[in-house]
């Protein structure tokens, strides 16, 4: 497995951070490939420029500060997101990620005339997420679960064909003691190593 892990939380000692340390922890304990991606800590930048706009069909050569993120997902053959919940789906930073590198002539071409875009990732065969939702399910339920769909539904159109998605939630965050948190990083390591392949070596 060649595993990429896309970490997005400001604070360095944050929970979140304590996920990241544990699913990267898990796979290379199991003999894959790791590399790491700290948006905030990297000072990544997510907000869509104007150029980047107007060139957003430029082949991705044409961007350089790019290049590293894009050579990335193409390495890959599984994403891990690792994130907390904010206001229903990825934190901007995150989302900002996606929208500056999952791009045209990196995760998906549009043929000429055409109106369906063309999936270029698809070495990408699994999706995880690894997040936290300060709500409970029922009330995530109730919003639509916008994050969800967007690695679901959109995200995972640009993957192979065949690519699964895994979701591991923590519920209720505001209200879990120390207990229940450290009783969900362990539940994150059980969920990683029953992905079929991830323990295979």
């Amino acid at each position: 497995m060649r595993a990429l892990v896309v970490h997005s939380h400001p604070v360095a000692t944050s929970y979140s951070a304590a996920l990241r340390d544990r699913v990267v922890a898990t796979l290379e304990r199991h003999g894959h490939d790791v590399r790491v991606t700290d948006l905030y800590a990297e000072g990544f930048r997510p907000e869509l420029s104007d150029w980047e706009r107007q060139h957003h069909l430029d082949p991705p050569d044409a961007k350089p500060d790019l290049a590293r993120h894009v050579d990335d997902l193409r390495w890959c053959d599984t994403v891990v997101l690792v994130y907390p919940t904010w206001l229903s789906a990825q934190p901007a930073m995150l989302k900002g990620w996606i929208d500056r590198v999952w791009i045209s002539g990196v995760a998906y071409e549009l043929p000429e005339g055409g109106n369906r875009i063309r999936p270029l990732l698809t070495n990408v065969r699994r999706l995880v997420v690894v997040t936290t939702h300060g709500s409970s399910k029922f009330v995530n339920s109730l919003q639509g679960e916008p994050g969800k769909r967007i690695v679901t539904r959109s995200i995972r159109l640009m993957c192979h064909r065949w690519a699964r998605t895994h979701w591991i939630a923590l519920y209720r965050m505001d209200r879990c003691d120390d207990r229940r948190r450290k009783d969900f990083l362990d539940q994150v390591e059980r969920r990683l190593e029953r992905i079929r392949g991830v323990r295979a070596r």
